[in-house]
């Protein structure tokens, strides 16, 4: 198809067409101010300036060309080749052979913004010659040098880079440098294989004067789920003669019926290596086999758990590593009755190596409830919801002389929540909620004390003042009679401002001995529950919850806040938790986290992060980072260091730097990066 503002025929035979020219071929769309059609040859004469789309990621500009009737085939004269807006490839000469290759000859390839003023880009690369293999979507280079700033500085007699279009391709990715003062300064090379469509392996040396190291992620999609693997082999200069490392393995797949198959193992070969190689932080590795099915009315899960202590000093023979977990739960909605009924079972069972008495016990707990619950709106609006049901618990306990081979328990409990939720808009679009609630509560445990291994750290909060057990787990019960009282508030404005928060407090007739002290639920009447939040529409949110006694003094704190602006990010927490024996704290616990960056200016962007133990005087981590970016590279600085240290962990100060070559015009949000050719 063509299409012109002028169409003749010469009198040798010529088709001509002039004056905003377009010719489609296929997806392929081409626009000139001549061209000049020969019948009988089947040539196309083209005269610039020369504009061709292929599809809409690929565009050739020229100046002049001669192709075929099909543009498939011909040579094009002072030419350009632009991919995605971010790759654009100069040369003298282009040749266009079957539709599928592209021969640029004597070129320069940079994804920089080129200034007509004659100033060289940041980085170029230069070829004897690139072809371009549109069907493989590869760029194959002779005679290439990289040049930065017009110096060159590395060259390649043969080079292979995938286009920009290419999202998955084999070949390097972006290196990293690594300077720490264990491991001295390395290079991380990864080098990634497309296997196929659905399933990659990603192979990284890691290479320094004190460590040699084989890093490997394999990904596979399948499709009702994907799997990832990846670890590292590892020998260093930290521990002489060793072989060390970790594996990491993740999966999650569908199967039939609404099942639920997910995998998670965590391994390493020592306590110190995920440390020593800046890989996520643990205290214990967690593996665990999960099977799960939920829907409206039903809930099942199924899991084998494993845990492996990072912890020097720690006896892993001491500790519950092996678990295992069974729990179904069914909602019935009888009609006679109204509301609705819950009828559950759990299972777990906790096994340690060790064969000691006490340090070695194991557990099996089995436990069966049933719960009725309802609930009525009477009047303007007042809520009552009423609760009543019966947990039956069995324990079988071995290696532990202090309590019998078995226990059983049967504990009935029943509660009335009353709510009364107010709300009232005032102007300027002003909405305010206020909701009074109180619930009283009942429970009889009976049976003998089982030991604790579930329900080591209690938190009160929001979200369990109503609650009849407040414990975490089955493994103890409150019993007696409690009353519960509290208040919500909140403050909701039409320019997206709220706010709100909740005041509560537990009454009970007996004081409850397994809540420690910080827990907030000792003793006869608790703490109060403080807790509140704001949200401003200008990126500003604080969140805050605490715990104050009869003298009103705080038993935890937790603060956590956040700023966002077009240029800053801040965010940072605050914990303060009490000297308590039975959470395993000797000393109170006072730390700061802060984490923000700075957007310097268009390209640069600052950053810092920093871990500070207030109750020590001491930091225990800190760290700064500094970015470059622009259309065409980022540049990576940072520098972190660790203060902590162990028996197999010292501490450390790692330097990283990273620079990786972008596309033309790097997207980030709504902004975009160009490179000004001004003067200044």
């Amino acid at each position: 198809m063509l299409v012109a503002d002028r169409v003749f025929i010469t009198r040798d035979r010529k088709l001509v067409a002039e004056g905003a020219v377009e010719a489609f071929q296929g997806d392929i769309r081409l626009s000139a101010r001549r061209i000049t059609f020969d019948r009988k040859t089947g040539q196309l004469t083209i005269e610039g300036p020369i504009r061709i789309d292929q599809g809409d990621r690929i565009i050739v500009l020229a100046s002049a060309a001669e192709m075929d009737r099909g543009l498939r085939n011909g040579l094009l004269r002072g030419a350009r080749m632009v991919f995605d807006q971010q790759v654009q490839l100069a040369a003298l000469q282009m040749v266009r052979v079957g539709g599928r290759y592209t021969q640029l000859y004597k070129t320069t390839v940079t994804s920089c913004h080129v200034c007509a003023d004659g100033r060289p880009p940041l980085w170029q690369i230069r070829a004897r010659s690139v072809t371009h293999d549109q069907q493989e979507r590869q760029l194959y280079f002779k005679g290439a040098q990289l040049r930065v700033l017009d110096v060159p500085v590395f060259y390649f007699p043969a080079l292979r880079l995938p286009d920009p279009s290419l999202e998955r391709a084999t070949g390097f990715l972006i290196p990293t440098i690594r300077t720490t003062s264990q491991l001295s300064t390395g290079i991380r090379v990864p080098y990634f294989f497309r296997i196929g469509d659905h399933k990659d392996l990603t192979v990284t040396p890691y290479v320094s004067s004190r460590t040699k190291t084989l890093g490997l992620r394999y990904r596979q999609a399948f499709r009702r789920g994907r799997i990832e693997l990846e670890g590292a082999f590892t020998r260093d200069k930290l521990i002489p003669g060793d072989n060390r490392g970790y594996f990491f393995g993740t999966g999650q797949f569908e199967l039939n019926n609404r099942f639920k198959l997910n995998f998670d193992a965590k391994t390493a070969s020592d306590n110190a290596y995920l440390v020593d190689y800046g890989l996520t932080e643990y205290d214990r590795l967690r593996s665990e086999l999960e099977l799960t099915r939920t829907t409206r009315d039903n809930a099942l899960r199924a899991a084998v758990t494993h845990y492996d202590s990072l912890i020097d000093g720690e006896d892993e023979s001491r500790l519950p590593t092996l678990i295992t977990d069974f729990s179904f739960e069914q909602r019935i909605y009888p009609r006679p009755l109204g509301g609705e009924l819950r009828l559950g079972i759990d299972q777990r069972n906790y096994h340690r190596t060790s064969g000691l008495n006490i340090f070695g016990r194991d557990v099996h707990r089995l436990t069966a409830d049933a719960e009725w619950r309802r609930n009525w709106i009477f009047g303007p609006g007042l809520r009552a919801d009423w609760i009543m049901g019966v947990s039956a618990d069995r324990f079988d306990i071995q290696d532990d002389a202090t309590y019998p081979g078995s226990i059983d328990r049967v504990t009935p409990r029943a509660s009335l929540s009353l709510r009364y939720p107010m709300t009232r808009v005032s102007g300027g679009g002003v909405t305010h909620f206020l909701e009074p609630l109180v619930q009283i509560g009942w429970s009889d445990l009976s049976g003998a004390a089982a030991p604790i291994d579930e329900s080591g750290f209690v938190e009160f909060d929001q979200g369990n003042l109503l609650s009849l057990s407040r414990f975490p787990s089955s493994d103890v019960r409150e019993d007696g009679t409690t009353l519960a009282a509290g208040v919500n508030w909140a403050r909701y404005t039409a320019s997206g401002w709220q706010a709100n928060a909740t005041l509560g407090q537990v009454f009970r007739g007996l004081a409850d001995p397994n809540f420690s002290t910080t827990s907030g639920l000792s003793g006869e009447s608790s703490a109060l529950l403080v807790a509140g939040q704001i949200l401003m529409d200008r990126g500003l949110s604080l969140t805050g919850r605490s715990l104050l006694d009869d003298s009103l003094r705080f038993n935890k704190v937790e603060m956590r806040g956040a700023w966002s602006s077009q240029r800053t990010r801040v965010s940072g927490s605050y914990l303060w938790l009490g000297v308590d024996p039975v959470e395993g704290r000797t000393a109170d616990v006072s730390e700061f986290w802060f984490d923000g960056s700075y957007r310097v200016s268009t390209t640069w962007t600052a950053s810092a992060n920093l871990r500070y133990d207030i109750a020590d005087d001491s930091a225990s981590s800190a760290g700064v980072g500094l970015t470059y970016r622009n259309e065409c590279v980022t540049v990576d600085l940072s520098l972190n260091r660790r203060y902590t240290s162990s028996t197999s962990v010292e501490p450390s100060t790692d330097f990283g730097f990273t620079i990786a070559l972008s596309g033309f015009a790097v997207e980030s949000g709504t902004e975009k990066y160009r490179r000004s050719c001004g003067k200044s």
